[in-house]
């Protein structure tokens, strides 16, 4: 037998104490930009904005685009009369795009639907554009108090760890989020639910987490077991195929760049890019020139290639560049951005890659 087993063996941990991790959480949780002092009720647009933001996305990168937004558009009936192109132009950089659209639909939706207010239910939060369980969840307890346990990767973590759930992920965040549900209290959900995100940020974290610290210490499972760091358990990941392309960075003499909208649906749907071929895993690079968006142009291929990971797969591109006159006609479908223009313009971060690598910005 081994010692983790004698060890599980010789001791069950306790149920975890949702008093004690309150007590834990009001003397160390974090300061965020979006999170109300002890004592105030949390805004739900900020809430909901943060969680948004946040989602596949670290605090340290959200802090600032939260703020801008929230600067420019601090109440919901702001940002739904926004124009989409502003909203996107202000997201760029931030990644996965789809949440920028869906956050403008989000707003506009509160707005007709109910009145500028989010609702305080979970099934009426879902049902708003963008908006699944876990920020549903969210919004519920954190700003509405509700007895809701939203679950994100720091308490899938944390649970997975307190139960020592066998299953892989993702099978197991069924399972996960039913045994989340059980810890919650019916008094302080808001607090509790940014509890456990915060032992999770802080505390019970992937790698090293810091369990002598941990106010659940005597009720986490795989620490009885002696086996911390192998929870969650995950299945091996899967890297999609490499996909190839080209791109093509036309500067006029006056230094605007020809530029295009993608279409609204799909990757990066409505974000602004230079034109490009195909993505393809069989891309020839031989051909690359006959997709170029301009005749009658010289071409020079800038040596190397920008490389760039999306969720499903990797990309390259090789990048040509060419100069044009004044005079030259505008393609169907695309435009002339100023270079003033070009740092506020709604470039996601492979096309800023795309214009660096032809030093352009």
């Amino acid at each position: 037998m081994t010692l983790a087993a004698r060890r599980a063996r010789q001791k069950q941990p306790d149920r975890p104490d949702p008093a004690i991790l309150l007590a834990w959480y009001d003397r160390h949780r974090r300061t965020l930009p979006w999170r109300a002092s002890p004592g105030q009720r949390q805004d739900p647009y900020r809430v909901w904005l943060s969680e948004i933001m946040l989602q596949q996305t670290t605090v340290k990168a959200v802090a600032p685009y939260f703020a801008r937004f929230l600067a420019r558009w601090p109440t919901a009936e702001a940002l739904a009369a926004a124009p989409l192109d502003d909203v996107l132009k202000l997201w760029a950089g931030l990644g996965y795009y789809a949440r920028a659209r869906n956050l403008h639909a989000c707003a506009r939706a509160v707005v007709e639907r109910h009145g500028g207010s989010f609702p305080r239910s979970e099934a009426d939060l879902r049902a708003l554009p963008g908006i699944g369980d876990y920020t549903a969840a969210a919004i519920a307890a954190i700003a509405y108090d509700v007895a809701a346990m939203p679950v994100d990767g720091n308490v899938e973590r944390v649970v997975a760890r307190l139960f020592a759930v066998e299953h892989e992920l993702p099978a197991a965040k069924p399972a996960i989020r039913r045994l989340a549900a059980t810890l919650t209290p019916p008094a302080r959900a808001g607090d509790f639910a940014q509890a456990v995100m915060d032992l999770g940020a802080t505390i019970c974290t992937p790698k090293k987490p810091l369990c002598a610290f941990c106010p659940w210490d005597d009720g986490c499972a795989a620490r009885h077991r002696g086996d911390v760091e192998s929870f969650p358990r995950k299945a091996p990941k899967t890297t999609g195929r490499l996909r190839r392309g080209a791109a093509f960075v036309v500067v006029r003499t006056d230094g605007a760049v020809l530029a295009r909208t993608r279409p609204a649906k799909g990757l990066l749907g409505g974000m602004t890019e230079v034109p490009t071929t195909d993505w393809t895993h069989d891309f020839d690079k031989m051909r690359a020139l006959d997709d170029a968006p301009l005749a009658g142009v010289a071409w020079r291929r800038v040596p190397g290639v920008v490389s760039h990971t999306f969720t499903h797969f990797p990309l390259e591109l090789v990048v040509y560049v060419a100069s044009a006159g004044l005079r030259t006609p505008t393609p169907d479908g695309a435009r002339w951005i100023a270079a003033s223009d070009l740092a506020g313009e709604a470039f996601p971060n492979v096309m800023r890659k795309v214009l660096m690598h032809a030093r352009v910005v």
